[in-house]
């Protein structure tokens, strides 16, 4: 009705749903409403592929006039949809006798596919996760996203992170080779500090820093030592079968890299029977955010949880909301 469009999609972010398909139209975005009950499953991959499928069904229900379904095929989807970033690396370090780095240079080549996506922003945090948990006093970052003739990589489970902060193990440990000693030693001498030794290459100081005090508890409870003695004694002995035991810490900013992302908004109805209805902007994938946000409600109520329920996210209740992501939506949202 009066050019209105109405998709249920299965997406990380209704927001990008609405405006995609307002793009793909020519439409304003106030004509269309973007409606997500829950996901099975997402990690990243719905944040802005499920585009891909909103816009094809919104435009084959557009020109039919008439309610479309599109559901892919397993392999279909495999083949269309991106995946994690691969990525190759070249780097060269220069440290001291007990392994402390003093120079890094890192080159990281990530696998874009055919279109940019989100690989920019992937790009971005692997650069700022390379320095981990670890001081670089002295350091040279570079991260390439390559065009290529595969499908679209995209946001997945810590969103370059986690190719940022592998090679920095990577390299930790082929220190320790060179030195040999303890990988474990090696990345002691390198922490972040407390007041010391505490900005990281992108000019943040990192605060709270309990990594010291965490480790020396973790490695008591674990009897770290004693067992790395006994491997090395039995490794001596066994020509083919070897055992490993190994320590790797991991730090990881709760957030959006882009700050305006980090926001969020909630509509609650409170009804004259008492119960309660919250519509938010984030979206349930199976993490228990609904169930999170119901138990913030009711608490600020003083209500039994069974009072408060909480619908599906819909852009023409919430508007201009981020995707959920970057494992800000229990916090945002609540």
């Amino acid at each position: 009705e009066m050019d209105g469009m109405l998709v249920y999609s299965s997406t990380q972010h209704p927001s990008e749903m609405q405006q995609v398909v307002a793009h793909m139209l020519d439409w304003p975005a106030h004509n269309v409403v973007c409606e997500c009950r829950r996901m099975g499953g997402g990690f990243g991959g719905k944040e802005s592929q499920s585009a891909l499928f909103a816009c094809v069904a919104a435009l084959a229900a557009q020109r039919l006039r008439r309610p479309v379904k599109l559901r892919a095929d397993r392999d279909d989807d495999f083949l269309i949809t991106g995946k994690r970033h691969d990525a190759v690396y070249e780097y060269e370090a220069g440290f001291d006798d007990q392994g402390r780095l003093l120079g890094v240079r890192v080159e990281i080549a990530l696998r874009a596919g055919y279109s940019a996506d989100l690989s920019g922003a992937v790009a971005t945090r692997a650069v700022c996760h390379f320095d981990n948990a670890y001081y670089l006093p002295d350091v040279d970052i570079v991260a390439l996203c390559c065009k290529t003739n595969t499908q679209s990589n995209t946001a997945f489970r810590g969103f370059g992170g986690p190719q940022g902060a592998l090679v920095m193990e990577v390299l930790l440990d082929g220190i320790a080779r060179e030195l040999r000693r303890d990988p474990l030693d090696v990345r002691l001498a390198n922490y972040y500090g407390v007041g010391e030794r505490d900005t990281t290459p992108y000019g943040q100081r990192v605060e709270d820093n309990i990594i010291a005090p965490l480790t020396d508890a973790l490695l008591d409870s674990s009897d770290y030592r004693a067992r790395r003695a006994a491997l090395a004694e039995f490794n001596a002995k066994s020509p083919v079968l070897k055992r490993g035991l190994a320590f790797s810490p991991v730090k990881f900013g709760i957030s959006f890299n882009v700050p305006f992302l980090n926001q969020a908004g909630a509509l609650v109805h409170v009804y004259k029977d008492g119960s309660v209805l919250v519509n938010h902007g984030g979206t349930e994938m199976g993490q228990g955010l609904n169930t999170k946000v119901a138990q913030v409600v009711a608490n600020q109520f003083g209500l039994p949880l069974s009072r408060v329920r909480v619908t599906a996210t819909d852009t023409s209740k919430i508007a201009n909301t981020s995707a959920t992501a970057a494992s800000t939506g229990s916090d945002l949202n609540g």
